[in-house]
Parts: C-alpha cells; structure tokens; sequence
C-alpha cells in the first residue's frame, strides 16, 4: 500500500507554537507505523530532530450514537464531542468544555479536570493492533497504556448534561493564563501542585528569550513570541532542577517532548 504524506507546520499548528515545518505519514488501521501519532499536538513540544511523525486520516473524524453506546473516532476534537455531548443531552463531558485535543490525545494521558477523567465512561478502545477493553488498557492519573495506534473508543451513555457544572468548569479554566502554551506543563506531585513548587523556587514569570513560565501560574510555559525549542527545554530542565535541590521532589512533564 502506497503511503501517504502531509506536511504540518509545528509553529502555527501546535499549541505552544513552536515547532517547523514536518512531513509526516497519514495512517489508517492498516497502517504499520512505529513513529508518535499526532494529534491536536496540544501538549507537544517538537525538536528540530523529532521521531517518525503520523496522523490519523480524517475518516476517524466522527461520533455515533447507538442505543447506549457512543462511538468516537480518535481524529475527533474534544470541542465537538463537548458539543455532541450538550445537544443530545449526555453525562460526563461536561469537563471537555475548553480541553483542547483529540479524542486519541485525551485516552492517551487520561485527561481530566476537576476529579473527571476521559477514562470513567470508557468501555472499549480500537487500535490497529485490534480492539481492548478499559480494564485492559492501565488507566491511572494522566497516564495509560495502550498498545498500537488509537483508532476510536466506544463510551458508555449516561444522559443528563449538567449545565451548572459544564460553567463551573469553564470558570476555573478561565482563570488559567491566556497565550500559546501546553496548558499545564507538569505532572502535580502527589499531595503538592507542580506550579506553586516552580513559584516557590523563584521561576514564576522567569523568561528565557520568548518563552517564559506565566506570571499567573507558573506550571504554564508561555511562548511569548518566537519562542525555540531549545529556550523551551532550557526552562523545562530548570524547573525540574531547582525543585529537585530545594524540594527533592521529581517533576514529570505533562507536555511529550519529541
């Protein structure tokens, strides 16, 4: 079968934009490809070196509801599952309101916000190695593992779209700062928040050239204005550094650095 290519230009697609211009495979669940899927490229951070690149082709572009079972494809973005979720009047995604990312995304870290996790409705993901159940698959905080290329994942339904927390949500992320960015650039410590150890350290609103940790939370790497790769690292490693000396905590990054 003849591959497919595309060529994606990091510092306008990413969030943080950052990133150059990349070709990379279009993939379908036959494809036999052992490079980084891409996504939303959300909480990506790509070197001017990266791995093998793919994408999924737009057919995984798509929601279905059947009975109780809804079908999603792992190309959709979380803005349109919220939205398929508001109009037909279903639970438990409510939490997707501003998460950026594709569904593929989203499984892969288990996202969440606010006590949710993409995870609890899960019943079964499909991959190009075949088709696993939740159990199977080791979700834990921001965390999984899944085995092959995420293809689409079935939920099961549970209907009654909560309004008042769907704005409850939105408010506590509107709160978080505006800019190009990863959202949230660590993992929070067990007990602790990564973003007040990196303020403690004296890193908060801290620049390197056009990247900096944001003067209103400080687990926010910003990208200011042509920011690099190499300021971004530069940053990344000094957080996790000082909180290490002064702390002798580890800081795991939330961002996947390519």
């Amino acid at each position: 079968m003849e591959k497919k290519y595309q060529k994606i230009d990091f510092a306008k697609y990413s969030s943080v934009k950052i990133g150059g211009v990349i070709e990379i495979e279009i993939l379908d669940e036959n494809s036999e490809f052992n490079g980084f899927v891409v996504g939303g490229a959300n909480n990506l951070l790509i070197s001017p070196n990266p791995p093998k690149l793919g994408i999924l082709s737009n057919k995984f572009d798509f929601i279905t509801l059947d009975g109780d079972i809804l079908k999603i494809g792992a190309k959709t973005k979380s803005g349109k599952i919220y939205n398929f979720a508001k109009r037909q009047n279903l639970a438990n995604f409510e939490f997707l309101k501003n998460i950026p990312g594709t569904l593929g995304g989203l499984i892969t870290m288990n996202a969440g916000l606010m006590g949710f996790e993409i995870s609890q409705n899960l019943l079964s993901v499909r991959t190009n190695k075949g088709e696993y159940g939740k159990d199977e698959l080791n979700f834990a905080y921001r965390h999984s593992e899944i085995n092959g290329i995420i293809l689409e994942a079935k939920f099961k339904v549970s209907r009654g779209f909560d309004a008042p927390l769907s704005e409850a949500i939105a408010q506590k992320r509107a709160n978080q700062p505006k800019g190009a960015s990863f959202g949230s650039c660590f993992k929070n410590p067990n007990g602790d928040s990564a973003g007040r150890l990196i303020e403690a350290v004296g890193l908060k609103g801290f620049r390197v050239g056009g990247c900096g940790f944001s003067e209103i939370h400080a687990n926010f790497l910003i990208n200011y204005g042509d920011a690099t790769y190499f300021e971004a690292i530069t940053l990344i490693n000094l957080a996790k550094m000082r909180v290490k000396a002064e702390f002798g905590v580890d800081l795991h990054e939330e961002v996947v650095i390519l």
